[in-house]
């Protein structure tokens, strides 16, 4: 599928896609929120995928923000619309069958913070700037951001990040919790690929039942997230993987894992 406003590469077993709107400092409208959909829909029905590797295109932005151009002409009907087309990106991303890693190159702002936190892991370069600045624009976060952003980095966090719409640098990110690892501008994308090859070379079945299972935890309380834990461990046993993990183990090899 061709896009308009996205470049989606394959590397062996990693899908590698980048918002490529760098005019627009990859600033999210409809269109690019449609195509993202479209991508995800993609990357979840290819089994040969087992990691996203989600980045922007150029040096000053991973994702800008919402595309206030876009934006200042809506009525509420339509602003409503815009709303729940970037949740369902970002829920879609959230329940994506493989893990998702954000490579965060520079500004990520608004819906770029947002488009971040509906990753599994988080990485930014040293120049990445973090925000959600949607009360100086008379808003509010729109794609999530009240709900996610409480959840990584707390509620008081949180407040003070949407209440005041100040940016944070990616130290500070990574001091709060909201970034994994922070690497120089040069070494982020070959460190972002890899930490996806190591994930990919692990048992596919393994990482998306955890992906699965820290998901759903959040959601239940401890008793029931650990039920949940137990019945898809013990699924896990019915697979060649399991099989294959635990005789490369005994054989003192390494493990080549098929996903089956």
């Amino acid at each position: 599928m061709d896009f308009e406003n996205l470049i989606l590469e394959y590397h062996d077993h990693i899908a590698l896609l980048k918002i490529n709107r760098p005019k627009a400092l990859n600033a999210l409208n409809g269109e690019t929120l449609k195509e993202l959909s479209q991508a995800f829909a993609l990357i979840a029905d290819d089994t040969n995928i087992r990691v996203v590797l989600l980045t922007g295109s150029g040096e000053k932005a991973f994702v800008a923000g919402a595309d206030i151009a876009q934006m200042s002409s809506m009525n509420s009907q339509q602003a409503r619309r815009f709303s729940q087309l970037g949740h369902n990106v970002m829920n879609q991303i959230e329940n994506l069958p493989q893990p998702v890693i954000a490579a965060v190159n520079g500004f990520a702002l608004g819906g770029g913070t947002e488009l971040a936190m509906s990753c599994d892991l988080r990485l930014a370069s040293e120049k990445a700037k973090f925000g959600q600045p949607e009360v100086t624009l008379g808003l509010l976060a729109g794609f999530g951001g009240t709900q996610r952003l409480a959840r990584l980095v707390g509620g008081g966090r949180a407040s003070e990040i949407l209440f005041t719409g100040d940016m944070i640098d990616a130290q500070e990110a990574y001091r709060i919790g909201l970034v994994n690892r922070v690497y120089s501008q040069d070494e982020l994308m070959n460190e972002a690929m890899k930490l996806a090859q190591k994930i990919s070379s692990r048992a596919p079945l393994g990482v998306q039942l955890s992906k699965t299972a820290i998901q759903r935890g959040q959601n239940m309380d401890i008793v029931t997230g650990q039920d949940y834990e137990a019945e898809v461990f013990g699924q896990l046993f019915s697979t060649q993987d399991q099989k294959e993990g635990c005789s490369a183990f005994l054989e003192k090899r390494q493990a080549i894992f098929q996903g089956h």
